[in-house]
């Protein structure tokens, strides 16, 4: 039988559940701008495979092209070109509000504001020409120093003021700018020519000795200035495609820099000028960084990767597999978001954006089978996120956890298996109990996908296959994930969505597209490094958790988890745990606990800062597809991924749940675990063999906690507690319904 007969004899639940959905401020271009727009995308992306891969022009070629970067491009610069080129799509891609429901009738630019925007473009250029001309200079031998009275002169008055004015002006006339989703924005176009100014420049003065000058009184003042340009573009872009949450609390980490010094006790700093700080937080120990570091390899190659699969179909038939084994089981819809959003979750990097695209089908189906809609919602969002700690991919944590640590990928991969474990397990037996509790059906079979024309296809799992196994097979993450990627255009030649040139051109256009959200969060988030590293705050946040930890480790404990979620709210995954990184680690680890356990306590905790009230993106995300309150939904969500915010604080007790130890401790721990997570989820769900009265239900919530703990004494106190509700539930110590009582 073919695929075209399989398609039409066996039902098709999932098509399109990878796209990316249309955002509020998403601009939707038509004809020639269209075409650019896309052309640029498309190039964006496929620079990076290729810079990535050190392919150059010539070698694909034959023609030498002199002008185009020769590949592997040196570091800083490629990063540089990685941020620019974000910026210049972002803000031609995005407007700076968003777009009424309401199609346009009518609605004309405001001759004013174009006008002031085409004359805001006059500096925006005249500052590229002047970075550009320095870049001759040099070249011609004049030596570049920041202490040089006509250089300075010449930084000021010839390339800072223009670049200044542009980007401030730019900003603000985008503010009052009011045009049609498909309309052109010149004011935006100027500032995505800013963006190239600024590039220009560091690209120029780095590429002298000027890179060590940085932080000195020797740094010439015009890296401050497009520092504080592109430090101002970098807000402004994340605000339009991430929300305030990120800008707000980058501000407030600016606005310390240059008032820590009257501030008391562990928060002072001392004092700092703005030039000496902006001329060294656009390098790596700020916006250059661990951050922009894993977002120009790292996480643009899985987007990359997951536009391919997109294209070639095979993330919808992830999701219909999932429906084909799991559709039947009671409560069958949210079983396949929890296994559709994880895979799809670890794969995409984004809580909220795994949530838009896999919710869109699989909460309304739960609703249909009966789920409360914040219940509903609250699955797919505890799901997606899990998808974030789930290896090997984890989001494109692991790459950021081993860029900052120096811990080899596989170790970090293998270490979060049994949390990830624990972590989906909890899940779904939070969804089954709910499930049994509620009478619950599964889908019906002539409902589904048949299992055995989902078997047929099995081979769509190849891409992942190959990521797997290349990875444990030491090849590099970037050869990989490239072998990944050309894999799943292949498989897709045995499948109706063959990808051929066009497909591929659309893939990479979707992956330019899909990734400028990332890369300026993850720009953005490194500006917050950069006020760490520069103020020092994250050593004196170090010796306050040292002073706690003499009164009580488990305080000192607490207090990380609730900073690690606080930065983390509002961010993506990476973003999140990159900042929290900085601050909260380096205290755990002068605590004594391990490098890779304290890494992991701030990585969960900036995880599920996306399921946690009051700012849950994840979950406000599924509230609007499932139409119940996102504070509801939000405190839901909390309470089915219960296991995660317990199983962090056993690291520290018992490091065998991170693979560190001998085979029988870590079997150990996982058995204990399993049994500890299942009554947790009883416990909180009130259901065990039937519904288990209040007071029970506090005494099965102790021996949880007990069994993950792991130790030996724990375990006999948890499983002696799990024979004590087993007898009871089970009626063989009162009569059955003694135990059943108000839920």
């Amino acid at each position: 039988m073919s695929d075209k007969d399989l398609e039409q004899t066996s039902p098709v639940l999932a098509e399109g559940v990878d796209e990316e959905p249309v955002v509020g401020n998403a601009r939707q271009f038509h004809g020639k701008i269209l075409i650019a727009a896309s052309i640029l995308s498309a190039l964006y992306a496929a620079f990076h495979m290729a810079a990535l891969n050190g392919l150059s022009i010539r070698d694909l070629t034959g023609i030498n092209v002199p002008l185009l970067p020769r590949f592997p491009m040196e570091t800083w610069n490629f990063r540089i070109v990685h941020v620019s080129g974000a910026l210049l799509l972002g803000f031609m891609l995005f407007a700076s509000v968003r777009f009424s429901d309401e199609p346009a009738t009518g609605q004309r630019p405001n001759l004013l504001v174009r006008g002031l925007s085409w004359l805001l473009m006059l500096p925006a250029l005249f500052s590229v020409g002047v970075a550009a001309w320095f870049g001759s200079l040099i070249e011609g031998g004049v030596m570049w120093n920041g202490m040089d009275a006509t250089l300075k002169f010449r930084e000021i008055y010839l390339f800072g003021i223009p670049l200044m004015v542009a980007t401030v002006g730019g900003i603000v006339l985008s503010w009052v700018e009011r045009l049609p989703r498909h309309a052109f924005s010149v004011t935006d176009l100027v500032l995505g020519v800013c963006g190239i100014a600024v590039a220009t420049y560091l690209i120029v003065i780095f590429g002298t000795l000027m890179r060590n000058s940085t932080g000195t009184p020797f740094a010439p003042i015009g890296i401050s200035i497009a520092a504080l340009a592109g430090t101002l573009l970098i807000l402004e872009l994340t605000r339009r495609v991430a929300g305030l949450a990120l800008v707000i609390i980058s501000v407030v980490f600016l606005i310390y820099v240059f008032t820590g010094q009257y501030l008391p006790g562990f928060l002072n700093s001392p004092a700092i000028s703005w030039e000496r700080f902006f001329s060294q937080v656009y390098t790596d120990a700020g916006i250059l960084g661990p951050t922009t570091a894993v977002s120009s390899t790292y996480i643009i190659l899985f987007i990359i990767f997951a536009a391919f699969l997109s294209a070639s179909k095979v993330g919808d038939y992830f999701v219909n597999f999932a429906f084909a084994t799991a559709g039947r089981a009671r409560g069958g819809p949210a079983k396949v978001s929890i296994f559709a959003s994880g895979l799809m979750g670890m794969i995409n990097g984004t809580s909220a954006g795994n949530v838009v695209a896999t919710g869109s089908l699989t909460i309304p189906l739960m609703k249909k089978v009966g789920y409360h809609k914040k219940t509903a919602g609250a699955v797919e969002a505890a799901a997606s996120t899990g998808g974030q700690i789930m290896p090997p991919i984890m989001g494109a944590g692991a790459f950021i956890m081993a860029e900052i640590t120096g811990i080899p990928y596989q170790e970090i991969a293998i270490a979060a298996i049994i949390p990830a474990v624990l972590y989906f397990a909890c899940v779904y037996l939070m969804v089954d109990f709910e499930a049994a509790k509620l009478g619950m059906r599964g889908m019906r079979k002539d409902e589904l996908p048949k299992l055995p024309d989902m078997l047929k296809k099995v081979f769509l799992f190849l891409p992942i296959i190959i990521l797997i196994v290349a990875l444990f097979q030491g090849y590099s993450v970037i050869r990989a994930g490239t072998l990944a990627t050309i894999s799943a255009a292949v498989v897709s030649w045995l499948t109706p969505y063959r990808m051929d040139l066009k497909a591929i051109y659309r893939a990479f256009e979707s992956a330019g597209q899909m990734s400028i959200q990332i890369i300026v969060v993850c720009a953005c988030a490194g500006i917050i490094v950069g006020v760490i590293s520069l103020t020092g705050v994250g050593a004196r946040f170090s010796n306050l958790l040292l002073g706690l930890a003499a009164t009580s480790q488990l305080l000192a404990l607490f207090f990380a988890m609730c900073i690690a979620i606080l930065l983390g709210m509002g961010m993506p995954t990476t973003a999140a745990y990159a900042v929290a990184a900085s601050v909260v680690a380096p205290g755990l680890v002068n605590l004594g606990i391990p490098q890779l356990t304290a890494h992991f306590f701030v990585f969960y905790y900036a995880v599920l800062s996306a399921i946690t009230p009051p700012v849950a993106l994840a979950s406000y995300a599924a509230a609007g597809i499932s139409g119940a309150n996102p504070i509801e939904t939000s405190v839901t969500s909390f309470k089915m991924g219960l296991a995660a915010f317990v199983v962090p604080f056993m690291f520290f007790y018992n490091s065998a749940l991170l693979m560190q130890g001998t085979w029988f401790e870590v079997a150990h721990v996982f058995v204990t675990a399993m049994l500890g997570v299942y009554l947790l989820a009883a416990a909180v769900q009130g259901w065990l063999f039937g519904k288990v009265n209040p007071y029970l239900r506090v005494v099965i919530g102790i021996g949880a906690l007990a069994m993950i703990a792991g130790g030996w004494l724990s375990d006999a106190i948890g499983l002696g507690i799990m024979a004590l509700a087993f007898a009871v539930q089970r009626g063989f110590l009162t009569p059955k319904n003694a135990a059943r009582g108000a839920d």
